[in-house]
């Protein structure tokens, strides 16, 4: 092990070694496996120059710092993770995590978000082609019993057709850890491709079938498949990613979901895929993106996270390491990986029924299944499902066009909450969001009952869906699974994962299947219930929801010890530093 030197004298306006122009920490030349800089301090007779001294100082300011990454951290030559958002990344810094941006790990990345389009296609791939689909099934009921079929039949059929893909993404979500852990992260990702392929298949062959009920049933089978993705890849694509880039990266799912939205209201125009003839194919493309998958990932290595912690298999882990970093010395990855599985063997694990027995837990997984509810009940599946129905009430005359308009915003905003969510806080976005919808849906409920009196208020509709949309991914769209990997530490995570993801697809599922039966009941006025809920996610928020950007598990937990989850300016010395990093 290196020993701790101090460097010697240095002359006036001399560089601070020990930043960015050296690898030692702090400018007394520290290693990572040096102790740490206060013992070598309290043996030291010479101060360090004034210049060492105060920087020291501000950095192991324990309000400024976490002690657990702060000389890994320089010593590699970042800032420690409690400055990452702080201040502007200098240019070293950039070229640093340019470097860590190895071919090898965006091939794994990509190829996993591939699964993150699937979701997001499948999910706004049903909007555009619903009046040919519903001919289909008219005429599939005409064909069998000689009788048009009835308009509350053909409600029905529509909506179980909708919302169907919840009810798979319920039961794909409960059972994710009977795959990752047994499998694999990589393995099980190309394992579930099977059930898209079969989903594209019974969807695509459905109308030469004459069978709504294939056609329904690849919906279930496809949701089942996105409900896995949604666990799938979120863990893969952070087990892969090095430390000071695993929260930019962990981004890529929503991306890859809006993105996947984006393309299926492209392709659901009645010039491409969204006519009379083409809607099964239309259908029937999610098997390109699985057939893509299943191409790139046996190139893409499995987790390395999974080899050493589940499979005890270090010296694979070691060498994908290598790969992935593009580098011979991951010896700090390792460590963190040792020091990983050390914490979840001491950490008993807990079970669903615990996290609501046990009051420790009660408040942060009431937190977490509100804030999923908040995301599903705030409307925004209504507004995909349905938005070329609701662009036509609006008296839109190219609803497709405007429809396209909504994923274009959809996609351009969660590019723009990936630079902010670490500097404004998850907590303060979350809000601005709800009260922006809330506002929005207010907006939009006036122009749909003021249409008939005054036509330009078509524009005021596509306006409010838009801002609708936008104030969505600055908040509700992304925030929540932040929120949800933040309140909980490494034994309770996987079961309040398992409930957050329960109660993300049942509201999904609700919104899916009663939104049409809504519509119909409540008319123009049918988004004021939206505009309540937004309002009572918004109360509750404010006053129950703690911010967790740069604080640490154990300072969150305690907060919640210490009288349940506490403003940020109420309790400053609580918690501490928690970067993206450490989600999961």
């Amino acid at each position: 092990m290196a020993r701790a030197t101090r460097p010697g004298p240095e002359p006036p306006g001399a560089p601070l070694v020990g930043v960015e122009q050296s690898t030692s920490f702090l400018g007394w030349g520290l290693t990572e496996d040096s102790p740490p800089p206060d013992a070598v301090a309290a043996k030291s007779t010479i101060e360090p120059t004034p210049a060492a001294a105060q920087l020291r100082s501000r950095v192991l300011d324990p309000k400024m710092v976490q002690v657990r990454s702060q000389v890994g951290d320089l010593d590699r030559g970042l800032p420690p993770q409690s400055d990452i958002g702080e201040r502007s990344i200098s240019q070293p810094d950039r070229m640093f995590l340019l470097k860590q941006m190895t071919a090898r790990l965006m091939l794994a990345v990509g190829g996993a978000v591939l699964g993150s389009l699937q979701f997001g296609y499948n999910t706004g791939v049903i909007n555009a082609p619903q009046k040919v689909i519903e001919e289909f099934y008219n005429q599939t009921w005409l064909t069998r019993y000689e009788e048009p079929i009835t308009t509350g039949t053909l409600t029905t059929l529509w909506s179980l057709s909708v919302a169907i893909f919840s009810v798979g993404g319920m039961v794909g979500s409960f059972s994710v850890g009977l795959f990752v852990n047994r499998f694999g992260r990589r393995n099980s990702m190309l394992m579930s491709n099977s059930l898209a392929f079969l989903a594209a298949i019974l969807m695509g062959f459905s109308k030469v079938a004459y069978s709504f009920e294939m056609l329904i049933l690849g919906r279930f089978i496809v949701g089942l498949y996105s409900g896995l993705t949604t666990g799938f890849v979120p863990m893969y694509v952070g087990e892969v990613s090095p430390t000071a880039l695993r929260g930019a990266l962990g981004t890529f799912h929503q991306l890859g979901i809006v993105v996947g939205i984006l393309i299926a209201q492209v392709f659901g125009m009645d010039l491409i895929m969204g006519n009379e003839s083409l809607w099964p194919l239309l259908l029937g493309f999610t098997f390109i993106p699985s057939l893509l998958q299943c191409i790139i990932l046996p190139f893409a290595p499995e987790s390395p996270r999974f080899l050493l912690i589940n499979r005890n298999e270090e010296n694979k882990a070691k060498s994908v390491l290598k790969k992935l970093r593009g580098t011979t010395d991951v010896s700090s990855d390792l460590q963190e990986m040792k020091e990983e599985s050390r914490q979840m063997m001491r950490e008993k694990k807990v079970t669903i029924l615990e996290l609501f027995r046990s009051p420790l837990y009660q408040q942060p997984i009431l937190i977490a299944i509100v804030l999923q509810l908040s995301q599903q009940l705030s409307g925004i599946n209504a507004v995909f499902y349905y938005s070329t129905s609701i662009f036509e009430k609006s008296g839109v005359e190219q609803p497709v066009y405007a429809t396209i308009g909504s994923g274009v915003v959809n996609t351009a905003f969660t590019v723009v909450s990936l630079f902010v969510v670490e500097r404004a806080g998850r907590r303060t976005l979350h809000l601005i969001g709800l009260a922006g919808m809330a506002g929005c849906a207010v907006l939009m409920t006036i122009a749909l009952v003021l249409l008939n009196q005054m036509a330009w208020m078509s524009y005021i509709s596509i306006i409010a869906i838009f801002g609708f949309v936008a104030f969505f991914e600055i908040g509700p769209g992304p925030i929540p699974w932040f929120i949800v990997a933040e309140l909980f530490s490494q034994g309770p995570r996987p079961a309040a994962f398992a409930v957050a993801g329960l109660s993300n697809w049942t509201s999904n599922f609700i919104v899916g299947m009663g939104f049409q039966y809504v519509e119909q009941l409540c008319g123009p006025y049918v988004f004021i219930i939206f505009t309540v809920l937004l309002i009572l996610f918004f109360i509750f928020t404010y006053f129950k929801v703690p911010e967790t950007r740069g604080r640490t598990f154990d300072e969150i937990a305690s907060g919640f010890r210490q009288g349940g989850a506490s403003q940020s300016d109420k309790t400053p010395d609580e918690f501490h530093s928690l970067g993206a990093d450490s989600q999961v």
